[in-house]
């Protein structure tokens, strides 16, 4: 995250000062600054905190490290500190805290002030701001505020209790400065609390040496007790003290380098960036829902284990698929393995590849029916080659119009699933056989006489095998058919495009038809449009043939339910739009 955090003071003589602040280096340390390692002082404390290692580096001393009284740092002057490090965090010859995160090659550098002068200037403008006139009701608190020019600030302003301060408390503030505003805004929540166990540590610290100095010397009976001296000659005297001597803690400074550091690397990994090229398809909207779906049923087991459930039926998920049979473990471990080696190369890799085995004219009519939202019915014994099949055929397919039974003992009416799996011994409906609402695919035995030659050289296990497809409504090789499956025809026929480039085409016809099923469901579902006006709608569409009719209407249950509750949450009647013409 490219942001600084930074924590601030409020003196008595100098007004708001920046004490410490941690900022994120992509680049190599500065000239210098990593080059003269004092080899003899070794003192490394590697800490591990959020994948960081935290390292406090003891290197040669230079003005770009801004811990020198130079003109030409841009760090305050000398005449502008306390005498007695009231304003300053780390010592004069400090080289100050460096970590490397080895994930990200990123460094997580820590200084009074930051060493660019463009960056100081926006953190001590920030420190300004928040300790002066951006404060929030009570002076203690979180606070927002910032522009596009000079960065936008977290701001959390804070009391560290102090027995020798006007009032017994001193005035502190920890500040997030980023350009990013939306970024910061979204990370609030996060912030908030991090920065607020940090500083609920520090006023821990500061209030057990606050009392045991009240309870050694208590300062108010002293100060009741002593003559008027002018206010000024007072807070020479008490304006000095170091956040370290406040709250007995020599290693102060290393810690809150390790806080902001964990604090910089947790805050930019919370939120991450995604491309999104519009709005998401409507199968991820499908996909998201289903995901919620399961996840809301797992949680209502409340942990119990599953309980097995007896039924004569298996379970249909829309998209998913779960087999009611599975083959029975053989009792020959070597044997199974080379079987089921052998089962894996009798599948379909893709849609061109099942062109290509089931011959152009039965892959058109399996198409077709797969479409248009018929059900689709293989019998084999291998349940390998039916799950191929069944995977090939769906992407042609929106994921809300796939119910998938993939493999069952009996047979399954069409309104539970379009794709089905059957063993060969299951008889089917002799009105489901004659239907023009369903085509079967029959895997048989070939003959020798039926086997076609081999395309690939994976597909010999293929060649055993005969494929029947067949329909009571077959459909005429010069039938239009849909105009989605001519084009995805002339996809799988056109050899100059790769496999992968025919997935592509398909996400793209998919999504060009799913929106004109969409603006279809608006204008008939939600608006009440006449039939007439639907007709010059599926005209202008081109969509007005009969097989383009039945599939966007096919297509219309597989819009996702969020699209549908959006269409009817923004509707609004005629009466209130023609008011407001």
């Amino acid at each position: 995250m490219n942001a600084i955090v930074a924590l601030c003071h409020f003196c008595e003589l100098h007004g708001p000062r920046t004490l410490f602040c941690t900022e994120v280096l992509h680049s190599p340390l500065p000239q210098g600054a990593g080059s003269g390692d004092i080899s003899g002082q070794n003192e490394q404390a590697e800490e591990e905190e959020g994948g960081i290692q935290m390292s406090s580096r003891i290197r040669s001393h230079s003005p770009a490290e801004g811990a020198s009284a130079d003109s030409s740092s841009p760090g305050p002057k000398k005449s502008d500190m306390c005498e007695a490090s009231g304003c300053r965090s780390l010592a004069g010859g400090h080289p100050g805290y460096v970590s490397h995160d080895k994930e990200t090659s990123i460094k997580y550098v820590s200084h009074q002030h930051p060493n660019h002068p463009q960056l100081f200037s926006i953190v001590r403008q920030a420190c300004v701001r928040s300790l002066s006139c951006e404060v929030c009701p009570g002076r203690e608190g979180p606070i927002f505020f910032g522009d596009e020019q000079h960065g936008f600030v977290f701001s959390h302003t804070f009391f560290i209790k102090d027995s020798l301060a006007r009032g017994f408390q001193r005035w502190y503030s920890i500040i997030t400065i980023m350009m990013d505003r939306i970024y910061l805004i979204n990370s609030w929540p996060f912030l908030l609390g991090k920065i607020r166990g940090i500083i609920d540590e520090l006023q821990g610290k500061a209030l057990k040496v606050f009392e045991a100095e009240q309870f050694g010397c208590p300062q108010r009976a002293q100060r009741m007790n002593t003559a008027f001296t002018p206010f000024l000659h007072q807070r020479n005297g008490n304006a000095a003290r170091s956040l370290t001597s406040l709250t007995n803690d020599e290693n102060l400074w290393a810690c809150l380098h390790t806080s902001f550091a964990w604090l910089l690397k947790a805050c930019g990994s919370r939120l991450t960036e995604k491309l999104l090229e519009g709005a998401p398809t409507e199968d991820t909207l499908v996909q998201m829902e289903k995901l919620a779906d399961l996840k809301e049923e797992s949680e209502g087991w409340d942990g119990s284990e599953e309980e097995e459930k007896p039924s004569s039926q298996p379970d249909v998920v829309e998209g998913q698929e779960l087999s009611k049979s599975s083959p029975e473990p053989s009792l020959m471990p070597d044997c199974n393995s080379w079987n089921v080696a052998h089962r894996r190369l009798s599948v379909f890799r893709s849609l061109r590849h099942m062109r290509q085995v089931l011959g152009a004219s039965a892959f058109r009519m399996l198409a077709w029916h797969v479409l248009m939202g018929n059900q689709v019915i293989w019998k084999a014994r291998d349940m390998d080659l039916v799950q191929s099949a069944f995977d090939v055929l769906r992407t042609m397919l929106p994921v809300g119009c796939v119910r998938i039974i993939p493999y069952s003992d009996q047979y399954e009416e069409a309104y539970r699933c379009n794709f089905l799996g059957l063993s060969p011994h299951v008889q089917i409906p002799p009105h489901i056989l004659s239907s023009e609402f369903a085509v079967l695919v029959e895997v048989r035995a070939a003959t020798r006489s039926s086997l076609y030659p081999t395309l690939f050289d994976d597909e010999q296990s293929l060649n055993k095998y005969e494929f029947v497809v067949t329909s009571g409504s077959p459909v005429a090789a010069d039938r239009v058919g849909p105009t989605i499956l001519n084009k995805i025809e002339a996809a799988l026929t056109n050899q100059n495009l790769s496999v992968d480039v025919v997935d592509q085409c398909l996400v793209c016809l998919k999504e060009e038809w799913m929106n004109k099923v969409k603006v279809l469901f608006k204008f008939t579902k939600v608006d009440s449009r006449p039939k007439e006006d639907t007709q010059k709608l599926l005209s202008i569409l081109g969509a007005a043939e009969e097989d383009n009719v039945k599939l966007l209407k096919f297509w219309m249950t597989g819009l996702s339910k969020t699209y549908k509750s959006h269409l009817m949450s923004t509707v609004r009647s005629p009466t209130s739009s023609e008011s407001r013409n």
